[in-house]
């Protein structure tokens, strides 16, 4: 990322979710011009804060076919098989998870990592944890989403609170088509999101990477493998 596309992304317009600690920061500064100058310097660096943490850049899919995008903004804490949200009622058998924690510096809207349609999404009331931690995945607050692809294999991506966070958006709702990329939701202050890949799925990343949403491909199908031919 070029210098000028890092100061498109910091100054990129903020999410809806964040309107109101936006507003609330500039009361208190303008209150603080009024009453006590301190205050007014408290509630612009707020609001400084909040523009920059719900800042919502635009994002350019890659152009291949077939691949799954990370679903968050981020760094890759675990590639690892694991059981998906119990409440999504998938089972026992475990997938493929690429999870990926979110600082608050990183951009915290969440994008839908292919084109399927919502077939189920399921709250779980939880822990606070840190996002880091690996407990974080079943003990934290969570809201798991079930995406259903054209080719019948299913997607889970699931918006974990974290230590800070206390607040999990979610923009969309079951019946709805959503394509690569979409956003999907929010998570306030720091968090994690878990990404549950159907089998067949070729992992493109590595613990310790940093993901751009919507953008860095984060696994891709496995090309159908054709039948060897019978010798006669």
């Amino acid at each position: 990322m070029d210098i000028l596309e890092t100061i498109r992304s910091v100054l990129a317009p903020p999410h809806k979710a964040g309107y109101p600690f936006i507003v609330g920061g500039i009361a208190v500064a303008v209150i603080g011009l009024l009453l006590w100058h301190p205050l007014a310097w408290l509630g612009l660096l707020f609001t400084l804060f909040c523009l920059y943490f719900f800042r919502d850049p635009e994002r350019v899919l890659p152009p291949r076919p077939n691949v799954f995008v990370a679903p968050a903004d981020g760094l890759v804490v675990s590639v690892e098989p694991a059981i998906p949200p119990a409440e999504l009622g998938l089972g026992q058998e475990t997938r493929l998870r690429v999870a990926i924690f979110l600082s608050v510096l990183d951009v915290h809207v969440n994008r839908a990592p292919i084109s399927g349609l919502v077939s189920r999404i399921a709250y779980h009331p939880g822990k606070f944890l840190s996002a880091a931690d690996e407990k974080a995945s079943d003990d934290n607050e969570r809201n798991s989403i079930l995406l259903s692809l054209p080719t019948g294999q299913e997607v889970v991506v699931v918006q974990i609170a974290g230590l800070i966070a206390r607040r999990i958006l979610c923009d969309i709702h079951e019946g709805q088509a959503l394509t690569a990329g979409q956003r999907i939701g929010i998570i306030r202050f720091g968090s994690r999101t878990d990404l549950y890949l159907p089998e067949g799925t070729l992992p493109l990343v590595a613990v310790g990477q940093r993901m751009i949403g919507g953008e860095t491909v984060i696994a891709e199908l496995s090309s159908v493998i054709a039948p060897a031919p019978i010798s006669i």
